[in-house]
């Protein structure tokens, strides 16, 4: 026989004082219940912290060749033009072959030595160079890195570039070291220097592509971009026996305007190099020609071609709405 599970009055009164408990219990859990930790109202929200709203910069503007005419007919065997801010990249020819960068060179020269030296640093002319443009520096001058500097940029004097990479830890072997470290860890793989300078050699090379990246790297530096916008200096030792005066070889700063910079080049092997930013009309260019017959000339034909064909729209105004 089944047990009888029915409860019974005698059951009950048997076990009145166990039931009763029991009941009691199940009567004030229903009284007041446990909150659902699930479904609880948040009594204040001041603790909670919303994430402030992200200020965007507007894109910037896009060149965009609204005539459609072409690049006009150039020596240069190499060229590239890169609008500035967008990065956008307006025309190419041989971008990628490799030339000799001449006196281009010097740009990364100021780049590895602004990042060793202070500007007030004093630094002694250990050597005479007297090849190809110079400043007229003599042995045991003394002068601070920062005329070296403006001698580097603005004149392009070799002796100055020379007298930078003398007084670099571990002297100019060590200094073109770095240059080329500088040049990987900008990605500049088809560049490759072997001397301060920018004197012709096998193992002295780079491309338009790889040189208008490091003209941009030299521009975002101010001090940088302050020098190679300088049309003439006069700087002397710290004694003030020596002065040099120095003349910017760029032909076009002061006569074109809008061009701020940035660097020439002049080799045998390399050919007429020329790199320049040009600020015009509220936009900012950059134009890289290599072993040109007429940089000047060819500069400013290419300038003149890009600021009567194209124009700068809103990225927001040229893409298709997709719905």
């Amino acid at each position: 026989m089944k047990p009888n599970k029915t409860i019974t009055f005698h059951n009950l009164k048997k076990n009145g004082s166990r039931y009763f408990c029991w009941i009691s219990f199940i009567l004030l859990i229903s009284l007041f219940p446990a909150p659902n930790t699930y479904t609880r109202t948040v009594s204040k929200t001041a603790s909670i912290i919303l994430p402030k709203s992200i200020d965007l910069s507007p894109p910037p503007s896009y060149p965009i060749n609204q005539k459609g005419d072409e690049a006009p007919q150039v020596s240069a065997l190499g060229v590239i033009i890169k609008d500035i801010p967008s990065g956008a990249t307006i025309y190419v020819k041989n971008e990628k072959t490799k030339f000799s960068p001449a006196s281009t060179t010097k740009i990364i020269t100021a780049l590895v030595a602004l990042d060793t030296f202070k500007l007030d640093d004093i630094m002694t002319v250990k050597s005479v160079l007297n090849e190809g443009k110079t400043m007229g520096l003599q042995r045991g001058e003394k002068l601070a890195f920062e005329s070296l500097l403006y001698g580097t940029l603005v004149h392009s004097a070799n002796d100055a570039a020379f007298a930078i990479a003398e007084n670099y830890p571990g002297g100019i072997e060590k200094f073109v070291v770095a240059m080329n470290e500088k040049a990987q860890k900008l990605n500049l793989f088809d560049t490759h220097f072997a001397n301060p300078a920018g004197f012709d050699d096998q193992n002295n090379y780079t491309t338009a592509s790889d040189l208008a990246k490091l003209a941009l790297v030299g521009l975002s530096n101010k001090t940088f971009s302050k020098i190679v916008g300088t049309r003439a200096i006069t700087v002397s030792d710290v004694s003030y026996t020596y002065f040099h005066d120095l003349k910017n070889v760029n032909e076009l700063l002061g006569k074109v305007p809008g061009v701020s910079g940035v660097k020439t080049g002049l080799t045998q092997e390399g050919g007429e190099i020329l790199v320049s930013e040009i600020n015009k009309n509220s936009e900012s260019i950059l134009i890289v020609i290599l072993k040109s017959s007429d940089r000047f000339g060819e500069t400013i034909k290419l300038i003149d071609w890009v600021f009567s064909n194209f124009v700068w729209k809103n990225i927001r105004d040229i893409t298709p709405t997709i719905r």
